[in-house]
């Protein structure tokens, strides 16, 4: 398997220390996900929409509908990490989820999702900037046994925004598209 087109940004580690304008950095790629992701598919016909970014790869239609469903999940888990002591958040089967019916759906109704949900995402982590406190606030991942803050969470979240922007942007350089 070709490593670059599965991680075209490369893996994701966190930097031992983070600082402020880390998170700010990370908060502002948060922002401009939607209109990145709206403007890299559009124009593009079904085919294209359904056509994997590697192969063994989920379809581009798949990666815009992924895209919203774990970044629903990280804003819930967030929200829990903001309100309740360490909760042990529940964790869900991403690829099951991309082989649901819904994952056929219009890209729209999740690049319309993806939109709101980020301006409510910079919103609530723009409001904690500043409160050391609440970066260090976190959730307990049962699966692996983690802890991980919010401060972790939201660098993760602009790495994963970033990674799969790649892999689509990725594909239509190598399709000429």
């Amino acid at each position: 398997m070709n490593e670059s087109l599965r991680f075209p940004i490369g893996k994701f580690f966190p930097p031992e220390t983070i600082l402020e304008e880390t998170r700010l950095s990370a908060i502002a790629t948060l922002a401009e996900l939607p209109a990145q992701l709206r403007a890299a598919v559009a124009g593009l016909d079904d085919h294209q929409l359904d056509t994997p970014y590697r192969e063994g790869g989920w379809t581009v239609r798949q990666l815009v509908h992924h895209i919203a469903d774990s970044h629903m999940n990280a804003f819930i888990r967030v929200r829990l990490a903001l309100t309740e002591d360490w909760p042990t958040i529940k964790p869900y089967n991403q690829t099951a989820w991309a082989n649901l019916a819904d994952a056929k759906a219009p890209a729209a109704w999740s690049l319309d999702l993806t939109e709101s949900l980020h301006a409510r995402w910079v919103m609530m982590l723009t409001a904690i900037a500043g409160d050391e406190s609440q970066w260090q606030r976190g959730f307990l991942h049962p699966e692996s046994g983690r802890r991980q803050t919010v401060e972790q969470v939201t660098l993760l979240y602009a790495w994963h925004s970033r990674h799969h922007l790649a892999h689509i942007t990725g594909l239509l350089q190598r399709e000429g598209w």
